[in-house]
């Protein structure tokens, strides 16, 4: 049977020839191999592997408790070409091996399998007939990707052997470049998609739903996901429509639409986000409800009106991703203890302060699900509510209707919390609603905008809280910024120059350890950045008597400052100035967000 297969042309598959021996999959794979050697025999005896390298590698799978094939382990040791070793898995196997010329020039079953999928497992449809699909997997063997290709085709699966570097160049090919260009798509459309700024409502609809604008849209979402965006903009201007991305904290611009698309793009952003297409002359807000990677995902969209249209900008709030944990946030152990402190008090206020996008929410979240047990209620207030979490009550202010933050306090106190969480601190009101609060027994947390926590106090004052309610009601005031963190695959350790190591006084923190710094590189794992994620430099204020005898003196910012730090505050400087000797950010992000006085 072998000598037979050997002569059958590569343009006609022997299993097209031979329908009654290759039409069933299952026997495919529990027919008896053509070989009954090891791989690992089939390596030494053709040449390619040494037998001190066969026992090696034995060795290695052993000891990882046999989990990782021994193919695996040898290419990855560098000890057998991934080429030669699947030329022997297909002999030991007795599956072809998928040539170069058998991959498609089109993509096949493309609306039906997701590309993902196919990323993920490693196999890609190279040919079908009426009764039949071709298989290229790396893995042939994988019954749970047959068995999902037969039941989204209805097709019997015979499979091939196909290296995963050319499945990968294959699917490069056929998925990424050639259909995966919002260009392509742009250009199959039927006809021209632009849109009037008179247009009527039914019109806008229309082409808001045409198919070349809703793959487009999709795929902004789609990379913006991948690229684990925080922020999607899309800025129409007089000649253009730019997309741009906002990734670990740094906006970076991507492949957009043409100008004339704006209007249709725009208008399909609004209809999935539930807002009205119509209104083109007042901001709107709306959500979008996604799932993607197994995840649930909420984009929060907020449109405003500019000279050349809608500018459109899409939070990607990440149900399953949000890392509530105080550790993975970049908390230091004692600023951790003294903020764990503040917030476990019975009643008073604990405020995370910092600027617009520097990971308030987030601290919040994490501590509120510290707080949520079954004999704690809680009660937040909030604009918009980002998360939703179990067990937590959680009220969405809508001031077109009165339901301001104040107003919604005043009710909640009725509601018997014992945690009370408020969005954000904006007026007097609100602020005199929160001192109350914790005056008759509650826990407070919220936020406020100011640069660090010494200057929230005089924030408050400025309000017109009166010094004497800060100073009972204050717990601690932790203040923070975000910092993008170095990708772990890729940085590059060096070692400063003695003036760097002298003007920012870096033996101060590294002590009788040599001082070795990190520089980001760029990987494929963090798409070319050198940075992964992102984390918070901190500093953490707690209320002492000393800071309460300031406060009453309406002392400036820069003497309650000097007095937390002589009572060992570690500011967000030097908090930062820890992480870059760990090897965790860069000296240069430690700058950009924040300077020693």
């Amino acid at each position: 049977m072998r000598g037979k297969r050997s002569k059958t042309p590569r343009s006609m598959p022997a299993f097209f020839l031979e329908p009654m021996k290759y039409n069933n999959v299952l026997w495919l794979l529990r027919r008896p191999v053509l070989s009954k050697k090891l791989i690992g025999e089939i390596l030494v005896v053709r040449g390619v592997l040494q037998r001190a390298n066969l026992l090696a590698a034995l060795k290695l799978q052993r000891d990882g408790g046999g989990s990782e094939r021994l193919g695996a382990i040898l290419t990855r040791q560098g000890w057998v070409a991934e080429q030669v070793l699947y030329q022997a898995l297909s002999e030991q196997l007795g599956i072809p091996l998928a040539m170069a010329e058998d991959y498609p020039a089109l993509p096949i079953y493309e609306e039906r399998v997701s590309t993902r999928f196919l990323v993920e497992v490693r196999a890609l449809p190279v040919r079908e007939d009426a009764e039949r699909l071709v298989l290229a997997m790396a893995d042939p063997l994988d019954r749970y990707v047959i068995d999902a290709f037969r039941l989204a085709t209805g097709r019997e699966i015979t499979v091939l052997l196909g290296l995963p570097g050319e499945i990968d160049a294959a699917f490069e090919r056929l998925y990424v470049a050639g259909r995966s260009s919002i260009g392509q798509i742009v250009g199959e459309a039927d006809g021209p998609i632009e849109l009037e700024e008179n247009s009527d409502v039914q019109h806008l609809k229309d082409l808001a739903s045409e198919a070349p604008v809703i793959r487009v849209v999709n795929l902004i979402m789609e990379r913006a996901l991948d690229a684990r965006a925080s922020d999607i903009h899309i800025e129409p201007f007089e000649s253009r429509l730019i997309v741009r991305f906002r990734v670990d904290g740094v906006m970076q611009e991507v492949e957009s639409p043409p100008r004339r698309l704006s209007a249709a793009v725009i208008s399909r952003i609004k209809i999935m986000a539930s807002l009205d297409i119509a209104e083109r002359r007042l901001p709107q807000d709306g959500r979008i409800k996604l799932r993607a990677k197994n995840k649930e995902i909420d984009l929060r969209v907020s449109t405003v009106p500019t000279m050349h249209g809608e500018s459109v900008v899409m939070r990607v709030l990440d149900k399953g991703g949000v890392p509530l944990n105080f550790d993975t946030l970049g908390f230091d152990p004692a600023t951790l203890k003294l903020f764990l402190d503040a917030l476990t008090q019975p009643h008073g206020i604990v405020l995370v302060t910092g600027p617009t996008g520097s990971g308030k929410t987030t601290t919040l979240y994490t501590a509120l699900q510290l707080l949520n047990k079954p004999d704690v209620k809680i009660l937040t207030v909030e604009d918009p509510v980002e998360y939703q979490m179990e067990g937590i009550n959680q009220i969405q202010v809508k001031p077109q209707i009165g339901l301001t933050f104040a107003n919604a306090l005043r009710s909640i106190v009725r509601q018997d919390p014992d945690v009370i969480m408020i969005g954000e601190i904006r007026d007097l009101e609100t602020a005199q609603i929160a001192v109350q609060s914790a005056l008759t027994g509650h826990m407070v947390i919220s936020t406020l905008h100011t640069n660090d926590a010494s200057s929230t106090v005089n924030r408050l004052l400025d309000m017109g809280v009166e010094d004497y309610l800060l100073t009972s009601t204050v717990n601690g005031i932790l203040a923070q910024r975000l910092v993008r963190s170095l990708c772990k695959a890729c940085r590059e350790p060096y070692e400063p120059l003695p003036e760097v190591v002298q003007e920012f006084d870096l033996k101060r923190f590294a002590g009788d350890s040599p001082i070795i710094l990190y520089r980001p590189v760029g990987c494929e794992a963090c798409g070319g950045t050198g940075y992964a994620g992102r984390l918070g430099i901190m500093e953490m204020l707690p209320m002492t008597d000393a800071i309460r005898s300031l406060v009453m003196r309406h002392a400036v910012s820069g003497e309650i400052r000097r007095q937390a730090i002589d009572e060992g505050m570690q500011t967000m400087y030097e908090d930062g100035l820890h992480k870059v000797l760990a090897g965790i950010i860069t000296l240069d992000e430690v700058l950009r967000v924040t300077r020693e006085d």
